[in-house]
């Protein structure tokens, strides 16, 4: 698990624009199986991809008029009983950190996987998200 003094920064990056911290299976349910559209984050230390998957993000919710219902964020490696949760709504793809998902009533309709986030600027993540907004928002 990975000191507060290094996630806190990250996970305020993304409650400052509005994502809703999952920190407990519960909230997890509470908040997945919820009617409409969410976009779950699943936040990470990891330099190359959580550095731009959370600005691209934040770029693509300030960037539409189409957004999801929900904003929500659970840090891998730090919140494990959340991902643990969470990732039992994104099967079949298997874990990755950092990753991006679009649910349409609890169900994954979008997934940006750490594979589609290596190496693309956070422009690029957000165009990708923008687009599957106005497809499923």
């Amino acid at each position: 698990m990975y000191p507060e003094q290094i996630v806190a920064p990250m996970k305020a990056e993304l409650t400052s624009h509005g994502f809703k911290e999952l920190l407990s299976a519960s909230e997890v349910d509470n908040t997945l199986k919820q009617e409409g559209t969410t976009l779950l984050f699943i936040n990470s230390v990891c330099g190359c991809s959580a550095g731009t998957a959370r600005p691209g993000v934040i770029m693509a919710i300030n960037n539409t008029t189409k957004k999801p219902n929900q904003l929500a964020t659970s840090f891998a490696g730090y919140d494990i009983d959340a991902i643990k949760q969470a990732r039992t709504y994104l099967l079949p793809y298997p874990p990755s950190s950092p990753a991006i998902a679009l649910l349409k009533d609890g169900k994954v309709v979008h997934m940006v996987e750490r594979h589609n986030i290596e190496g693309r600027p956070p422009q690029m993540i957000a165009a990708n998200l923008i687009q599957a907004f106005e497809t499923y928002c």
